[in-house]
C-alpha cells in the first residue's frame, strides 16, 4: 500500500503548515476569485472529497473543482468494463453515476468547504426538462457555478447527443441560462461537424464560459473474443493521444468566444513545459488537469 494514502488525518495535521499558491498565479474567471489556473477537471476527484485523501494535498491548491456530473435521478452507471488504458490515452464509459441532485445538494456540498476553493457543479440530463431540474436545484445551492455536460443523449431525438447539435446546445444553454443565476460554463464537445457554430451559439443563448473539450468518442476491442472491450460499446478518449485535437478546436473556439470577451476554458493535462505553452498559446486563462496525467498547466 502506499503510504502517503495510508496516513490518518491526524498525522497528516501535524505536516508543515500549508502555503497558498503564490499571488501571480491568481486570477479572475467570470466574476470569481481563483488562487490558481489549476481547475480539477469534473469525475475525476468524485465530488470533492477524493484528493483530500492524500497526504500533503489540500482543496486550497487549486483554483477551483469540479463536481462529478450530477442528473436529477441517481444514476447506476454503465456495466463493466467502463476504463481501458489505450496507446497515450484512455477510455471511460462511466455512464453518469451519481446518486441524484437532491442528495448532492441536501448531503454531500454541506460537507464541503467552500473557503477552500471555488466548487463547480456538473449539470447532465437526458431531457431539457431534467437539465433545468438539475440547474434549479443547483442555484438555491452554495454552488459557485454550473458546467453543463451537453454531451448527453437526448432520449427524446433518438439518442443524439444534444452537444452534437449546435440548436439543441443552444436550446439547452437557453433553458438553463433561465433557471439561474450563476455563472454558467457549456462544456463541447469534439464529436461534432463544426464547434465554432455550436460556441456562437451556445454564447447567444446565454453561457458565461466554455470549457473545450470533452472527451473524442473511440472504440478498443478483445481480439480473443472480437467484441468491445467498453461495456458500453464505447467511450470517452482523453490523454496525450487528442491533444492536437484539443489543442485545434479551443484556438477554433477562441476564434469565436475572443470577440465577445468570452473565455474558452481548455481542458488537458500536460506532460511537460513545452506542453504547457502550446496549451497556453491556444489561447485560454485557465487549465484543467484530466484523470491521467495530473500535472499543472500555464
Amino acid at each position: 500500500m502506499n503510504a502517503a494514502l495510508e496516513t490518518p488525518p491526524a498525522k497528516r495535521g501535524a505536516a508543515a503548515a500549508w502555503e497558498p499558491p503564490p499571488a501571480s498565479l491568481q486570477l479572475d474567471f467570470l466574476g470569481m476569485k481563483f488562487a490558481s489556473p489549476i481547475v480539477l477537471l469534473s469525475g475525476c476527484v468524485g465530488f470533492g472529497e477524493e484528493y483530500t485523501r492524500v497526504a500533503g494535498f489540500s482543496n486550497r491548491d487549486v483554483g477551483a473543482i469540479c463536481l462529478k456530473g450530477t442528473t436529477g435521478k441517481a444514476r447506476l452507471g454503465n456495466k463493466p468494463h467502463r476504463v481501458f488504458e489505450t496507446p497515450m490515452g484512455m477510455l471511460n464509459a462511466i455512464g453518469l453515476q451519481n446518486p441524484g441532485v437532491d442528495v448532492v445538494v441536501r448531503e454531500i456540498l454541506p460537507t464541503l468547504d467552500f473557503s477552500e476553493t471555488r466548487f463547480i457543479a456538473n449539470a447532465s440530463g437526458s431531457t431539457l426538462e431534467e437539465y433545468i431540474e438539475v440547474v434549479s436545484k443547483f442555484d438555491d445551492s452554495p454552488i459557485d457555478a454550473i458546467e453543463i455536460n451537453i454531451s448527453c443523449p437526448n432520449v427524446k431525438e433518438g439518442g443524439v447527443q444534444f452537444g452534437n447539435s449546435p440548436e439543441m446546445s443552444a436550446r439547452v444553454v437557453a433553458a438553463c441560462r433561465k433557471a439561474t443565476k450563476k455563472p454558467i460554463i457549456t462544456k463541447l464537445s469534439p464529436n461534432q461537424t463544426d464547434i465554432q457554430l455550436n460556441a456562437r451559439l451556445c454564447i447567444e443563448a446565454g453561457t458565461d464560459g466554455l470549457a473545450v473539450i470533452n472527451t473524442m468518442t473511440g472504440m478498443a476491442i478483445d481480439t480473443r473474443s472480437g467484441k468491445p472491450v467498453i461495456g458500453n460499446r464505447q467511450g470517452g478518449l482523453s490523454g496525450p493521444a487528442i491533444k492536437p485535437i484539443a489543442l485545434l478546436k479551443t484556438a477554433q473556439v477562441a476564434e469565436v468566444a475572443r470577440p465577445q470577451t468570452m473565455p474558452p476554458w481548455p481542458m488537458m493535462g500536460t506532460l511537460c513545459g513545452r506542453a504547457t505553452s502550446a496549451r497556453v498559446a491556444s489561447s485560454a486563462p485557465t487549465t484543467r488537469w484530466n484523470s491521467f496525467w495530473p500535472a499543472p498547466l500555464r
